[in-house]
């Protein structure tokens, strides 16, 4: 039976990183955060004293960068900064940095040799309309902005609740409007994708939906 490759996209707090990682623990894949690297990028540019507008300093960055974004932590040239990246500044810097189209094509090449051989599960912004527009399962999750704030700022991978629900709300916005405006690789929802409104759901009735579509994706395979 072929491995699937699973694309996982939607907007920040929508659910991506909870439901990716619990379906691809349940099939033994891979699970892949595409952000978490843009995030490593972006605070080592901020710790280097780099331009986050800088693209060709960030560009060189992001080639020469030593990356580990799997098994849930994240490190960058031998520094774990699986927490310090889930900050509200590391959000901005992450935003920046993902606008420029020369350090997204260098991820992007990056995230396809991670997946081409299947049996992953891939969470981002660009995964099912730019990494892997031919994957096997595109979902799109996405929830209320009053959700999606709600849960970041509960989140102590985010900010540990150092922020108000109100700031947290203000930096979701401003992180939609620069990732739906960019013009390399935008978020929207991909060609083919199952959109899937996590507005109210409990995380196991999410997950649940995803592997009955993995579920009925392995036996259209099989036929």
């Amino acid at each position: 039976m072929k491995p699937l490759i699973i694309a996982i996209d939607g907007p920040s707090g929508a659910g991506k990183g909870t439901v990716a990682r619990a379906v691809a623990g349940a099939l033994g894949y891979r699970h892949v955060d595409t952000g978490a690297m843009y995030r490593a990028v972006a605070w080592k540019a901020v710790r280097d004293g780099l331009g986050l507008d800088d693209e060709a300093a960030v560009a060189d960055l992001a080639t020469a960068a030593v990356l580990g974004v799997e098994g849930g932590s994240v490190s960058i040239d031998g520094h774990d900064v699986t927490r310090e990246i889930r900050t509200s500044d590391i959000d901005r810097a992450a935003a920046a940095v993902a606008r420029l189209p020369r350090v997204r094509e260098i991820l992007v090449a990056r995230q396809r040799a991670y997946g081409q051989s299947g049996g992953v599960v891939m969470e981002g912004r660009d995964i099912g309309s730019i990494v892997f527009p031919d994957a096997d399962l595109k979902i799109y999750l996405d929830a209320s902005p009053e959700e999606r704030a709600r849960r970041r700022a509960a989140d102590p991978a985010h900010s540990g609740g150092r922020e108000g629900q109100a700031a947290v709300a203000q930096s979701i916005a401003a992180r939609d409007q620069a990732d739906r405006t960019r013009t390399s690789s935008p978020l929207m929802v991909p060609d083919g994708a199952v959109v899937i409104d996590t507005t109210g759901m409990p995380v196991a009735a999410v997950v649940e939906r995803v592997m009955a579509l993995v579920s009925a994706r392995l036996g259209a395979t099989t036929r």
